[in-house]
């Protein structure tokens, strides 16, 4: 069971490292709010939805949701819609300060925008199904579900340290300058998101 759960961690770790807009966006929110505690909903919302396409994906239940052409469609249409507007709210939010303080998202945008991000994000969900849902194919019993609750445990750290180290460098950068490069550079990739998942969309409609 402790080789299930320590592979779990390190293949989890290593999905979740590379920089995208889920990381970017947990980071820029840690930044841009005027507290941890208010980015709370971004962080948990996010560590959620990651639990949610794991346990799907050890439970096999995302590859069957896949093999609908018609939902599949509809998610990347919704996704690229969503995307585009969320880059775009993105790329205004936290740049400007009033009262000594950054504007910020509300949590309403922020729950709504994490769970688009991350459960619309078509390398997010691959990953989790071919890696993690693969991997998971080797135990059985107690080991997988340690298996996949270390890759769990692995996505609540990860964000929960992504928004402190935000908050860290929001509270020293009091100009609001790296908080409009970040909120930029978040809102970029996230438009990179929409337009693969647009590409897609055309090539499965061809």
């Amino acid at each position: 069971m402790l080789q299930a759960f320590l592979h779990g961690m390190v293949l989890a770790f290593g999905l979740i490292l590379p920089l995208g807009a889920q990381n970017v966006f947990v980071f820029s929110q840690g930044a841009t709010q005027p507290s941890l505690v208010r980015a709370l909903p971004v962080i948990l919302t996010a560590s959620l939805c990651d639990t949610i396409l794991i346990a799907l994906a050890v439970l096999g239940v995302s590859l069957i949701v896949l093999t609908f052409t018609w939902l599949k469609t509809l998610l990347f249409a919704i996704g690229v819609l969503f995307l585009l507007y969320m880059g775009w709210t993105t790329w205004h939010s936290g740049s400007q300060i009033k009262n000594g303080e950054q504007n910020s998202l509300p949590p309403k945008k922020q729950v709504m925008f994490a769970a688009s991000v991350s459960l619309l994000n078509p390398h997010a969900i691959l990953d989790t199904i071919g890696v993690i849902g693969t991997s998971s194919l080797a135990y059985t019993g107690s080991e997988k579900w340690a298996f996949a609750v270390s890759c769990i445990l692995i996505s609540y750290l990860w964000f929960f340290g992504l928004a402190i180290a935000g908050r860290t460098l929001g509270t020293l950068d009091r100009t609001g300058r790296w908080m409009k490069a970040i909120n930029r550079t978040s809102a970029l990739l996230i438009w990179g998101v929409a337009c693969v998942l647009a590409a897609q969309l055309v090539t499965a409609l061809l």
